[in-house]
């Protein structure tokens, strides 16, 4: 359920009627179209933790795509590049897409903030990676795996996604980064968490990582079985997770792993840098003038066999 405004209860079911039928009647008039930034990409959220500098490298007016420049904040840490979608509106064809692979739509809408703080939990956690086979799964545009592979020496990275739009994506901005992974194999996996068999994966990871995962219950089933399947037998290994509660998402989600066998830890402050941007956004001493705990900020949840 989601609340509105005036406090009443509007059935999500209603709200995403609502959503596609102004993403697909929506004409963005003038002033919209000549807006240039990083607020143009996709249904971009406006708001972010601002752990990681960035800023546009190409003029996006007319393009379809922007290229944003990431300066990672440690010493002699190359930049990175990810290329992202700067529409302003949804187009009919990512409903048809959705529809036909069983997906959402949101890892085209843009870099959300739980990714950036995934990326930025692995660059003040490189050791915990190093010659680590490590898959990000639902990666969006691929920052943190990109982050991991950069500055981690991970034996491998692989960064997946289960809309064949958004892989296409992360090979583009794998491609664009390769001279910053060193010895690091880098690859993109179009991987669905609801499919029967994983012909293309042949060993187990000692790393899983994903953001923002688990807002979607009907995927809950799926991405448990996949995590377990992922971390196999091998010890140790484990999936991190970084997803803010989100009504009963979460929690729903982490039955399912119980019910996969899985043992899990929740961590609420996990991080000083992080930790301090979430309190000053409750104080209302930064500005992020829609931000919610429940909703914005995401918990650090470990999974392990």
């Amino acid at each position: 359920m989601e609340t509105g405004t005036t406090g009443t209860s509007v059935k999500a079911s209603s709200l995403r009627w609502k959503i596609l039928r102004q993403a697909i009647l929506r004409k963005p008039n003038a002033d919209e179209q000549s807006e240039i930034g990083v607020k143009r990409i996709t249904r971009k959220t406006r708001q972010g933790f601002n752990l990681i500098p960035c800023h546009l490298v190409d003029d996006p007016s007319h393009s379809s795509d922007v290229t944003v420049c990431y300066t990672l904040p440690i010493d002699s840490a190359p930049k990175l590049y990810l290329t992202q979608r700067v529409v302003d509106h949804a187009e009919l064809s990512d409903f048809e897409i959705c529809n036909k692979y069983n997906i959402d739509n949101t890892g085209l809408v843009c870099q959300w903030p739980s990714e950036e703080v995934l990326a930025y939990f692995c660059l003040s956690h490189a050791d915990m990676f190093r010659s680590k086979r490590v898959i990000e799964l639902g990666s969006g545009y691929g920052l943190a795996g990109l982050v991991i592979a950069a500055v981690t020496e991970a034996s491998e990275v692989v960064i997946s996604d289960g809309n064949p739009q958004v892989v296409d994506y992360i090979q583009h901005n794998i491609d664009a980064n390769s001279k910053a992974f060193g010895g690091t194999r880098v690859k993109s996996m179009m991987l669905h968490w609801n499919q029967n068999e994983i012909s293309n994966i042949s060993s187990t990871f000692d790393l899983i990582v994903a953001s923002d995962c688990t807002f979607f219950k009907e995927f809950h089933n799926g991405l448990a079985q996949i995590v377990k399947f992922l971390l196999g037998k091998v010890q140790p290994s484990e999936a991190i997770f970084f997803s803010p509660k989100r009504g009963d998402s979460l929690d729903k989600f982490l039955e399912k792993i119980e019910e996969n066998d899985l043992r899990f830890s929740i961590t609420e402050n996990y991080d000083a840098e992080i930790w301090k941007h979430h309190t000053e956004f409750m104080n209302g001493a930064a500005s992020w003038p829609s931000y919610q705990k429940d909703h914005c900020y995401p918990l650090l949840i470990r999974i392990s066999v």
